[in-house]
Formats: C-alpha cells, structure tokens, sequence
C-alpha cells in the first residue's frame, strides 16, 4: 500500500470523535460527527478497491507461474525425449527454454507474494475501518442522547454557522495501481566493450546448457 493511503488511514483509525468536533469551530457538533463517519465509509470503498486491484494482480501473476512451471516439466519430458533419439540439437534448443522460464520463475513468486501480503494488509485495514466506524457511531450516538437531555440548545448551532474546520478526518481517497514487474533481461549497451561481454555471457549460457544435456545423457543411461 502507498504511503499516502496509509498515512490518511491512519489519521483516521488515530482520531476519535471527540477530537474532531473539539477542532471545529462555529460547527454542530452532529454534523461534524456525521461527516467523519462518512470519510470512513469513503475510505474503505477506496480500501476495498485497491483490494480488488491486489486480488487480480495475484490471480494473475499465479496464472501465470502455473503456466510456466508447466512448461518447464513438458519441456523436461521433450529433452529425455530428444536425448534418447539422439537429437541434442533439439535437446539444447529446450533445455534454453527451460532457463529463460528458470529466470522468470523468481519475478513470478515475488509478485504472487506480494500481493498476497498487500491483499492481508488492506484485509486489515478495511476491518480496523470498520471497527472507528463502530466506534465513531456509537459516541454519536451517546452524543445525541445526551444533547436530548439538554433543556437550551448550544450556541454555534444556527444554520448559517461557519464550518471550516482546522483539522478533520481525511477522505482516504485516490486508488493507486500495482503495476506487476515483468520478468526480462536487460539490454547491453552499443559499445565493443559491452558487445564481448554479451558474447562471453551467451558462451557461459552455451556451456550451462550442454553441461544440462550431458547431465540428462548421463541420468538417462543409468
């Protein structure tokens, strides 16, 4: 969560009723109450809809690390394949398949958990909303039961009262986007220098993948 919507949740999970309408000058007190309560409700639609947001991000990224570690085992089963043909041309071109899901498997998993942790957290946030909701209605509604009791009704109460208010609970507002991290490999620059390493590196992958297919030959006329 961005630490602006959890800045302005926290304001409001911190503040009572009682310090609102104590910040507001020239206000009734009620309405003022009334309009805390309603930047709660506010605040967890915003809360609920970012939950959403994290529920498909997770969805999605689990898709999509399922379908990858399905390709991986399909891929396995196709190199055993190719080795006991004696293709290792098309052994080597799968095992290369292979390490590029290898590379992107890790992204996948660290997306999935964090959504997970982001959809746990705005989870407890909608409920400790709910719970200054509760809290928050309740002294209203002590509030108006004492006002009752009141024989002269308190000043400040005339319709055209000021209400400008030096501190109020903040509308926890502006729903954010996770943007999931793609998997990829970075591009190497123009220059000789990164041209030979680009071509050391690809000779290290060469090598990696034929060790592979040696290794599966080796497993396979055990």
């Amino acid at each position: 969560m961005k630490e602006g919507l959890m800045t302005r949740i926290s304001r409001i999970i911190s503040a009572s009723a009682n310090a609102v309408v104590d910040s507001v000058e020239n206000a009734t007190p009620q309405l003022v109450m009334e309009q805390a309560i309603r930047e709660i409700e506010a605040a967890i639609v915003d809360v609920r809809d970012q939950l959403g947001k994290a529920e498909a991000a997770k969805y999605l990224s689990s898709k999509a690390l399922n379908n990858e570690n399905s390709r991986h085992t399909s891929l396995a089963e196709q190199i055993e394949l190719a080795v006991q043909e004696g293709r290792d041309d098309l052994a080597e071109a799968a095992i290369a398949k292979q390490m590029d899901i290898e590379a992107q498997i890790p992204v996948l998993e660290k997306a999935v958990a964090e959504a997970d942790h982001e959809i746990n957290e705005l989870n407890s946030y909608i409920s400790a909303l709910q719970g200054k909701k509760r809290e928050m209605r309740q002294q209203l509604n002590e509030f108006i039961k004492a006002s009752e009791h009141v024989v002269n009704g308190a000043t400040g109460d005339q319709p055209g009262a000021s209400r400008t208010t030096e501190r109020k609970v903040e509308q926890a507002s502006g729903a954010f986007n996770r943007v999931l991290e793609g998997a990829g490999v970075p591009t190497s620059d123009s220059s000789a220098d990164a041209s030979k390493l680009a071509e050391l590196e690809e000779l290290a992958r060469s090598n990696r993948i034929k060790e592979r297919l040696a290794r599966i030959k080796s497993e396979t006329e055990a």
